[in-house]
C-alpha cells in the first residue's frame, strides 16, 4: 500500500521509542510514514541504569533496540535534529533537518532537569545528571577531584551520588526537605535509608537550603547554606526535580496544566485532536509521572487509539521498587497514608537497619499502601495485595513481619487474571496464560512475546513463578533440567555422581549427559558438585576448565579485571604480627585494604601475575585461603563472648573457632556463612546466617536457614539448649543433607522456604534420622573435615599450576589497561586507552606462543603487537581435529580485559565463551555476542604447527570497525 498519512514522534527517549515499538505493532508502519526526531546523536538508550555507563562508558550497553529498527519498519529516524516549532494549521512541524508534514503528531519530549536559581551554578558547580552527554561532563569534572556534592536527595540524586562514587570521589547528599525521598517514603523510611546510605561513607545533610555557591579555598567551590554553615567540593550536580518540557506546545498555543505539563486526555490526545502526548511532557487531569511505566501506558494508548482501538488512559500505579547505592527502597500506593482514616503496621530493624510499613484502608478490609527500606523481598506480595485488592490476612502483620512459620507469602496460583505482572508493559498474569495456551512452553519465549520481565527486571521472580506454576496447572511437566548438556537437575546430578563414583566432568558427560562441550552453568556445577563429594583440590588439571575465574584463579575477581586477595581470619581473631603482616603486603603492592562485615580484611587489587607472590608471603606468616572465592564456607562471624564481655555466657570466639577450622574448604551448592553469639545480646548477628549459634546458660542455640544479601530472611531456632558434641553432630548433618538435595546457586534461605514439609520435616531427618542417612552424613562430613588442604598452599608446590598465573603466557608484562587511582589506592581500568586497529589486507602468520602454553578447554591470554589476544584450545576428538580460536581479549560491555579467563563451552552447536564478569556469549568463531548480535570481538585466524600457536590478522569486519 502506498503511504499517504504521516505520523511525527517528537522525543527519541525511552517512552517515544517505545511509542514507535507499538506503532509497528499496531501495523501503523504499513500504512503511514513514521518519522522519529531526537536531540541527541545517540539511539534510545536505558536512562534507567544510567549509572552503568560511568563503569564501562558504553552507550551501545544501553541502547534499547537493534540498529537497524527504524529502516527495516520503513521508520526514519532523525537523530541530533531539534523540532523547533509546531505549525498547527499547516500541520507541519519545523526540524533541523528541515520541514514535515503530520496527519498524527506525538510529543514524548519528556522532561528537563530544574537547577534551583542558585547564585553561582555555572560550569562545575552546575551540572545535571540526565543524559549520557551530561554524564560525560561530570566525567570531566570528576578528572583530578576528590570531593562532589549532589544537591537533591530524590531518587535521581542518590542515583548521581552513586555515580559520583563509582568515579571515586566522596559524596555529599544535600536535600531540602527533612527526609531523603520525600516523595515516595515516610519520615521513619526516610531516616532508615538515611542511616544505610550514611553506613556506605556517604554525607547526607537533610533540611539544607543552598544559598550561593562561591569560590573555594580547598576545593573549587564553597557552598554556603541559609543556616550559615558551608561545604567546600569540586564538582557540584544538581537533582533538585524536573519540569515537563513542554516548550513546544506553549509556543504553540495548546493548553497545559497548572503546574507545567501539556494537557491530555484519557485518549492522551492534546487540546488539538491531532496532536497527542506521552510521558512526563505529559499531564494527565493536571497530574505529571514521573515514572517510566506510566510513560509506556500512555504509549500504548495513543498508538491504539491511531489504529482506531476503543483505549483510555485512567491513571498509573506509581509503586516502584528500586536498588539505590546498593540499598533496596520499595514504595507501593499510598505510602504516605494520606487515606483519611488509615492506618499502619510498622516493623523496624534496628540491628539490619531495615524498615517497613504497611498502610490499610479504614475498614481494614484492603491494603492501600506501604513503605520498605532496606529489604524488597516482601514487594512482589503487597503489590498485588494493593492492586488486585485481595484481602489482607486475619493478621496484616504477617506480611511485613519476619519471614518464619507464619509468614503469608501469596502464591502465583492465588492471583487474579487481572493482576498486573509486569507494570513496565503492563502484562497481566491473563495475558501469560493466554501465551501459554497458545503455545510458549519456555520462559524466554514468553519474555520476547509478552515483553514481560524485559523493563526493569523487578518483576523476574513472580513471572517464573506464575509461568511455572502455569504449566504445572495444565499438567505440564515443567523443565528443570539443569542446562541443554544434562537433562537432571543438580540434586540428581550429584547422587549420579555419588552412586556411580564419578570423578570427573567427562565420565558424567558421557554416562548421562546429552554430548557437547558444556556450558557455564554445567561445569561450575559439576566442579562444585565433585569438590563437594570428593574433595579433590579444584587447582587440579582436570578441574580448570571447569572453573568460573574466580575458583581458578583463587581470588574474586573485580570488575575491572583485577582480583581479591581473602586470607582466613577464623572467628575474626587475629594476631598483631599478622595484622602488621596483612599492611605490609598491602602496601608492597599497592593494594586497597577493606575491613568486611564478616571479620576479614580483604586486599583489592592485584593483577593476576601478582597473585602467586602474595600468597608466599601471607602462606610464610601462617595465613591460609579464606575461600572467599567460593560457593563454600566462608566465615564465622563471632563477638568476643565470655572470653571478655562482661554479658558473654560461653566462649563464642573458641566455638567459632572450631566450627570455622572443621568447615573450611567445604564445597556447597552456594556460599556459607556462620556466625557464633556469646549471649542472646546477639552482637555476632547468628540469626542472619546459614548456620547461627547463641550461648545460653545450659549450652548453644542452633538456628539454620537464615541469610543476608538480595533476599534477607531470618535463621529459624532449630535446637535448643545443647552440648558442643550435639551441636557439631546437626550441624554435620544439616550442611551434608543440604549439599546432597539443594539446587544450583541455592541458598539455604531458598532451599528451606521450597523443602516439602519445612522446618518440621528438616527436624525429623537431622535429629530424628526419619530417612536413616544420619550416620552417613556425618561419615561424608568427616571425610571432608580429614581431607581438608589450602589450596593456595598445593598451587605453590606445583610448578604446572604456577604457570596458569600469567597476565600474558608469551610476554612478562602486566595489563598495561590497568592504573592506580591515587584518592583511593583502587586500581580501574584506564579510560578510553586505544586499542591497536586491526590491520587491513591478508597478513603472514606470526608465531605467538608454545602448545604447551595452551590449556585444554580453556583460555589463556598472549600479547601481541599492542593486542591482548585471548587463545582458547580444543584437543582432537574422535572425528575432530584440534583447534585454536583467537579473539580480542577486551569484554566490550564491562571494558575490562577478561575474556581469556571466561569458561569455555557451547551453546546450541556452537562454541563460545562466558564474559566471567557478566556472563554474555561470544561465538568463538566469529566473536559475535548471542545475546547482543550488535556486538562482536575482534578475531585472528589461529593454528598449530611444529608445537607452535600462529595466528595472522582477518580482513576487518565493517560493522566492527563502525563500532
Amino acid at each position: 500500500m502506498t503511504s499517504t498519512k504521516n505520523i511525527i514522534v517528537v522525543g527519541n527517549g525511552m517512552v517515544g521509542h517505545y511509542c514507535a515499538e507499538q506503532l509497528v505493532t499496531q501495523g501503523l508502519h504499513e500504512t503511514h510514514r513514521i518519522h522519529v526526531f531526537g536531540d541527541e546523536l545517540h539511539h534510545a538508550y536505558d536512562r534507567v541504569h544510567l549509572t552503568e555507563y560511568m563503569t564501562a562508558q558504553d552507550a551501545l550497553a544501553l541502547r534499547l533496540h537493534d540498529e537497524d529498527f527504524h529502516s527495516a519498519h520503513g521508520m526514519t529516524l532523525h537523530l541530533g535534529a531539534r523540532v523547533t516549532k509546531i505549525n498547527r494549521d499547516a500541520r507541519t512541524v519545523e526540524s533541523d533537518d528541515g520541514t514535515f508534514p503530520y496527519d498524527a503528531l506525538i510529543i514524548a519530549t519528556g522532561s528537563t532537569p530544574f537547577v534551583p536559581p542558585v547564585p553561582g551554578n555555572t560550569g562545575t558547580a552546575g551540572l545535571v545528571y540526565r543524559t549520557l552527554d551530561d554524564l560525560d561532563l561530570i566525567r570531566a569534572a570528576a578528572d583530578g577531584a576528590s570531593h562532589g556534592v549532589v544537591i537533591g536527595g530524590g531518587l535521581l540524586g542518590l542515583e548521581a551520588a552513586n555515580a559520583l562514587r563509582v568515579l571515586g570521589l566522596k559524596v555529599s547528599v544535600i536535600e531540602f526537605a527533612p527526609r531523603l525521598m520525600p516523595v515516595q517514603l515516610d519520615d521513619e523510611g526516610g531516616r532508615a535509608l538515611r542511616r544505610r546510605i550514611e553506613e556506605l561513607g556517604i554525607d547526607v545533610r537533610t533540611a539544607h537550603a543552598t544559598q550561593e555557591i562561591v569560590a573555594g579555598e580547598t576545593h573549587r567551590h564553597r557552598l554556603v547554606f541559609a543556616d550559615g554553615t558551608t561545604l567546600e567540593t569540586d564538582l557540584v550536580v544538581f537533582s533538585a526535580g524536573i519540569r515537563p518540557h513542554d516548550r513546544l506546545a506553549r509556543d504553540c498555543g495548546l493548553a497545559v496544566g497548572a503546574r507545567g505539563g501539556i494537557a491530555i486526555d484519557d485518549q492522551c490526545r492534546t487540546s488539538d485532536p491531532h496532536i497527542f502526548a506521552i510521558g512526563e511532557c505529559a499531564a494527565w487531569n493536571d497530574r505529571v509521572f514521573g515514572l517510566v511505566a506510566p510513560g509506556y501506558t500512555m504509549a500504548r494508548t495513543a498508538a491504539a487509539v491511531l489504529a482506531g482501538e476503543d483505549a483510555a488512559f485512567t491513571g498509573a500505579d506509581m509503586s516502584t521498587r528500586l536498588k539505590l547505592l546498593g540499598v533496596d527502597v520499595g514504595s507501593i500506593g499510598d505510602a504516605h497514608g494520606a487515606t483519611a482514616g488509615s492506618s499502619s503496621y510498622r516493623f523496624i530493624g534496628e540491628a539490619e537497619g531495615s524498615y517497613r510499613r504497611l498502610i490499610l484502608s479504614a475498614d481494614g478490609a484492603s491494603v492501600i499502601g506501604a513503605v520498605l527500606v532496606g529489604d524488597n523481598s516482601y514487594y512482589d506480595t503487597i503489590v498485588q495485595y494493593v492492586q488486585n485488592a485481595i484481602r489482607p490476612p486475619a493478621d496484616p502483620a504477617v506480611l511485613i513481619l519476619p519471614r518464619g512459620e507464619g509468614a503469608e507469602l501469596l502464591g502465583a496460583d492465588s492471583l487474579p487474571d487481572t493482576a498486573t505482572v509486569c507494570s513496565c508493559h503492563n502484562v497481566t498474569k491473563g495475558a501469560i496464560c493466554r501465551a501459554i495456551d497458545d503455545g510458549c512452553g519456555d520462559l524466554g519465549s514468553l519474555k520476547q512475546l509478552t515483553k514481560a520481565g524485559t523493563g526493569c527486571g523487578g518483576c523476574s521472580g513472580l513471572l517464573k513463578g506464575v509461568f511455572e506454576g502455569e504449566l504445572e496447572a495444565r499438567g505440564i511437566t515443567v523443565d528443570r533440567s539443569l542446562c541443554e548438556h544434562f537433562s537432571y537437575t543438580r540434586q540428581e546430578l550429584y547422587s549420579l555422581v555419588r552412586v556411580h563414583g564419578l570423578k570427573t566432568f567427562e565420565e558424567l558427560m558421557e554416562r548421562h549427559g546429552n554430548g557437547g562441550l558444556g556450558c557455564d552453568i554445567c561445569k561450575p556445577a559439576v566442579g562444585s558438585i565433585l569438590a563437594s563429594a570428593w574433595n579433590k583440590p579444584i587447582t587440579d588439571p582436570a578441574y580448570i576448565p571447569l572453573q568460573d575465574t574466580n575458583d581458578t584463579f583463587m581470588a574474586n575477581m573485580q570488575k575491572n579485571g583485577t582480583y581479591s586477595v581473602v586470607p582466613r581470619i577464623a572467628g575474626g581473631e587475629i594476631t598483631p604480627d599478622k595484622l602488621i603482616v596483612l599492611g605490609q603486603v598491602a602496601k608492597k603492592y599497592d593494594l586497597y585494604t577493606k575491613i568486611t562485615g564478616g571479620q576479614r580484611i580483604d586486599l583489592f587489587g592485584a593483577q593476576l601475575h601478582q597473585l602467586p607472590d602474595i600468597w608466599t608471603e601471607l602462606l610464610d606468616a601462617g595465613f591460609e585461603t579464606g575461600h572467599a572465592y567460593g560457593k563454600s564456607t566462608r566465615t564465622v562471624k563471632s563477638c568476643v563472648g565470655s572470653t571478655w564481655c562482661r554479658y558473654g555466657v560461653q566462649d563464642s570466639v573458641g566455638k567459632a573457632l572450631d566450627l570455622e577450622n572443621r568447615y573450611k574448604g567445604l564445597r556447597s551448592p552456594h556460599k556459607l556463612k556462620f556466625a557464633v553469639s556469646g549471649c542472646t545480646r546477639e552482637c555476632a548477628e547468628a540469626q542472619s546466617k546459614d548456620v547461627g549459634v547463641i550461648a545460653t546458660e545450659n549450652g548453644w542455640n542452633l538456628y539454620v536457614c537464615g541469610n543476608g544479601g538480595m533476599r534477607p530472611r531470618h535463621a529459624e531456632l532449630f535446637a535448643t539448649d545443647i552440648d558442643s558434641e550435639t551441636l557439631l553432630k546437626y550441624i554435620d548433618r544439616f550442611l551434608m543433607f543440604y549439599i546432597r538435595t539443594a539446587d544450583r546457586l541455592q541458598r539455604t534461605s531458598v532451599w528451606r522456604e521450597n523443602l516439602e514439609g519445612g522446618l518440621d520435616y528438616l527436624k525429623d531427618v537431622i535429629i530424628d534420622d526419619s530417612l536413616g542417612i544420619c550416620a552417613e552424613l556425618e561419615r561424608q562430613m568427616q571425610d571432608v573435615v580429614d581431607l581438608y588442604h589450602c589450596e593456595w598452599r598445593d598451587a605453590l608446590t606445583d610448578k604446572d599450576k604456577l604457570k596458569r598465573f600469567r597476565t600474558f603466557v608469551n610476554d612478562g608484562r602486566p595489563d598495561p589497561n590497568v592504573r592506580t587511582v591515587p584518592e583511593r589506592d583502587q586500581v580501574k581500568p584506564a579510560d578510553n586507552l586505544p586499542e591497536a586497529p586491526p590491520p587491513v589486507g591478508p597478513q603472514d602468520w606470526t608465531v605467538l606462543c608454545d602448545l604447551s602454553d595452551l590449556v585444554e578447554k580453556s583460555g589463556v591470554v598472549a600479547w601481541h603487537d599492542g593486542a591482548q589476544i585471548a587463545l582458547f584450545y580444543l584437543p582432537a576428538s574422535a572425528g575432530t581435529p584440534e583447534h585454536v580460536y583467537a579473539v580480542d581479549n577486551h569484554d566490550p560491555f564491562s571494558n575490562a580485559n577478561v575474556i581469556g579467563r571466561g569458561i569455555m563451552g557451547d551453546l546450541r552447536g556452537e562454541v563460545v565463551v562466558a564474559s566471567p564478569l557478566y556472563k554474555q556469549h561470544f561465538r568463538l568463531t566469529d566473536g559475535v555476542c548471542l545475546e547482543n548480535p550488535a556486538r562482536r570481538l575482534r578475531t585472528w585466524d589461529a593454528r598449530l604447527k611444529d608445537g607452535k600457536v600462529e595466528i595472522r590478522a582477518r580482513e576487518p569486519v565493517p560493522e566492527l570497525v563502525s563500532a
